[in-house]
C-alpha cells in the first residue's frame, strides 16, 4: 500500500484537521498546547474515518475514491483494525486520561450511528437529510471543543488571558459553520454515488446549485462570526485571525466550482485548512508580529 492510498482510505486530511484544531483551540483557551489531546483526536477521528470508508463501499467505488477496491477486498480486516484500535485504546486513554472517556464514547456512539444502521428503521445518521452534516460537525464539537474542556475541568485549568466563555462560544460558532460547510463541498463532491446510495444530501435533495450557495453562505457566515465577535470585544486578535481561513477557502471555492471541482480540490481546501493552522504555530513559535494583538 502506497502513501497515497493509506492517506485516502484513513482520510488523513480530516484527521489532521481535527488533530491540529485540537492543538489549536486548547492553546487558545489556555496558552498550552495539549499535544496528547490532539494525539487522541487524531487516532479517535482515524477510527471513524476507517471504519466509514468499510461502510460506504456502494458510494466510494461509484465516486472512484481512491483506495475503494482495496478496502472493498479486505473489509472484515478493515472493520477488525478499527474495531482493536477503538476498544484498545479507549482502556489505555482511560488510565491516562479518564476525564475523556465519557466524551469518547459518545463520540464513537455518534460515529457508530453514523456509520451503521442503528437508528430505528435501521437507518443511518448519513442517510437523514441534514442530520448528516450536523452528526459530523458535532463530532468535531465533541472532540476539539469537548475534550479540552474536560481536560481543563479535571486539571483546574483556567482560560487564558483574554479568553472566556464568550470567546469560547464564538469560537465554536465559528468552527461549526465553517466545518458544515466542507461537508456541503465534500457532498458536492460525492454527488453521483451518494445519489446511487440513497444519501440524501444537499446537493442530492435540491441540486448542485443550491448546494453551492448553501456551502457559500456557511463560509460567510463563520467569517461573520468572528468579525462580530472582533468588533463587540469579546474575542482575542489571535483568534480573529482565523477569518482567513473561510475568506481564502471562499475564493478558492468560487475558482474551483468555475473550472469544475474535483475531488483533488475537495481535499486540497482541507490541507490547505490543516496548512494554514500548521502555520498559525510556526508564526506563534517564532514570536512574529500580531501574535498578541493588530500589527498595526
Amino acid at each position: 500500500m502506497n502513501a497515497a492510498i493509506f492517506a485516502s482510505i484513513g482520510r488523513l486530511h480530516i484527521v489532521a484537521i481535527a488533530g491540529l484544531g485540537t492543538l489549536t483551540f486548547g492553546w487558545l483557551m489556555t496558552g498550552q498546547r495539549p499535544w496528547l489531546l490532539a494525539a487522541v483526536v487524531c487516532l479517535d477521528w482515524f477510527i471513524v474515518n476507517l471504519l466509514n470508508r468499510a461502510v460506504d463501499l456502494q458510494e466510494d467505488l461509484a465516486n472512484g475514491i481512491t483506495g475503494s477496491e482495496l478496502v472493498a477486498s479486505h473489509r472484515g480486516r478493515v472493520v477488525i483494525a478499527g474495531a482493536g484500535l477503538l476498544f484498545g485504546s479507549l482502556a489505555v486513554m482511560h488510565v491516562i486520561m479518564p476525564a475523556i472517556t465519557p466524551l469518547r464514547l459518545a463520540y464513537h456512539s455518534l460515529g457508530a450511528a453514523y456509520n451503521w444502521p442503528l437508528l430505528p428503521g435501521k437507518t443511518r445518521l448519513k442517510t437523514v437529510y441534514a442530520a448528516k452534516n450536523l452528526a459530523s460537525a458535532l463530532g468535531f464539537m465533541i472532540t476539539l471543543f469537548g475534550y479540552n474542556l474536560a481536560q481543563m475541568s479535571a486539571a483546574n485549568t483556567p482560560f487564558a488571558a483574554g479568553f472566556g466563555w464568550p470567546a469560547l462560544a464564538i469560537s465554536a460558532a465559528f468552527f461549526l459553520l465553517f466545518e458544515v460547510s466542507w461537508e456541503v463541498i465534500y457532498d458536492l463532491r460525492d454527488a453521483p454515488g451518494d445519489r446511487a446510495a440513497g444519501v440524501r444530501t444537499f446537493a442530492v435533495v435540491h441540486g448542485e446549485e443550491v448546494a453551492m450557495r448553501i456551502a457559500d453562505m456557511l463560509m460567510i457566515a463563520s467569517a461573520a462570526a468572528l468579525l462580530a465577535g472582533w468588533l463587540a470585544d469579546v474575542i482575542p486578535w489571535r483568534l480573529f485571525v482565523m477569518i482567513a481561513a473561510p475568506v481564502l477557502q471562499f475564493a478558492l471555492f468560487r475558482r474551483f466550482v468555475a473550472q469544475g471541482l474535483t475531488a483533488a480540490h475537495v481535499i486540497g481546501l482541507t490541507w490547505l485548512g490543516a496548512g494554514l493552522l500548521a502555520a498559525y504555530h510556526g508564526w506563534i513559535a517564532l514570536g512574529l508580529p500580531g501574535v498578541s494583538g493588530p500589527p498595526f
